[in-house]
C-alpha cells in the first residue's frame, strides 16, 4: 500500500463530486492541507462560492488543516460580513460612497481574525462556521450546526448556536493524540498505521 496521490484533483475513480480540496482552490487567502477532501452534491467548484464575504480588502484567511472532511453545503462566513454593532445604526453607509464613505473616518469594521480549522476535523452537511472561529484538531461539527465560538480539540458540537455535546475521548487520550500529531507523519508511516488509526487504542501507535 502506498496511499493515494495527494496532488490529484479527484481521488475516487470515475467520481467527480469529491476532491482533494487544495487542488481546486484558486484564492490565495484559502490555505488547505494535504488530503483534506470536499464532497459536494453538485459540483466541487461550489466550495469557494460557500466561502462568503471573503473580500481582498479584509485580508483574512481561511486556513484548513490536513485530513479534514468537509461535507456538501458547508459555509464559512468571513469578516467582510461584519457590521458595526456598538453604533446607533448597523447600516454600512460607507460602502455606497457618494460622500457616505466619510461615515467611517477614524473607525473600522470589526475583524475577528482568520478562520482556522485544525487537522482531522469532520464538518457535517450544511454547517456554518463564523468568522474568527478556531476549530481544534479532531473535532466533529454536526450537520446544520452554526459555530459561533471556538471548538476544543476532539470535541463534538452541534446546534444553533453550536454547543459541545461531548468529548470524543478522555482528556488523557486527547492530550496524547495532540502530542502524537499523526497527520504530520510521512505517508509511509501513516499507511503502515491505518489499521491502528481506524481503531481506538492509542497504545498501538
Amino acid at each position: 500500500m502506498v496511499g493515494p496521490d495527494k496532488n490529484v484533483k479527484f481521488p475516487l475513480e470515475n467520481y467527480d463530486k469529491l476532491c482533494f480540496l487544495k487542488n481546486i482552490i484558486k484564492n490565495p487567502n484559502i490555505i488547505v492541507g494535504d488530503y483534506t477532501y470536499y464532497d459536494d452534491f453538485e459540483n466541487v467548484e461550489n466550495f469557494e462560492k460557500n466561502v462568503k464575504y471573503h473580500f481582498d480588502f479584509t485580508g483574512d484567511k481561511l486556513i484548513i488543516g490536513k485530513f479534514c472532511m468537509i461535507a456538501s453545503g458547508v459555509k464559512f462566513i468571513m469578516n467582510g460580513a461584519n457590521h458595526l454593532t456598538d453604533s446607533i445604526s448597523t447600516y454600512p453607509f460607507a460602502i455606497f460612497g457618494n460622500g457616505w464613505e466619510k461615515s467611517m473616518k477614524g473607525k473600522s469594521y470589526p475583524n475577528k481574525g482568520d478562520l482556522v480549522i485544525g487537522n482531522d476535523v469532520w464538518i457535517g452537511h450544511n454547517a456554518t462556521i463564523m468568522a474568527g472561529v478556531k476549530i481544534g484538531d479532531g473535532a466533529i461539527i454536526a450537520t446544520n450546526s452554526t459555530v459561533v465560538k471556538d471548538v476544543e480539540p476532539y470535541s463534538i458540537v452541534g446546534g444553533n448556536p453550536a454547543l459541545e455535546i461531548k468529548k470524543r475521548f478522555p482528556k488523557e487520550t486527547i492530550d496524547k493524540l495532540l502530542e502524537l500529531k499523526w497527520w504530520d507523519w510521512d505517508m509511509d508511516k501513516i499507511t503502515e498505521n491505518i489499521h491502528n488509526l481506524t481503531g481506538n487504542k492509542i497504545i498501538n501507535l
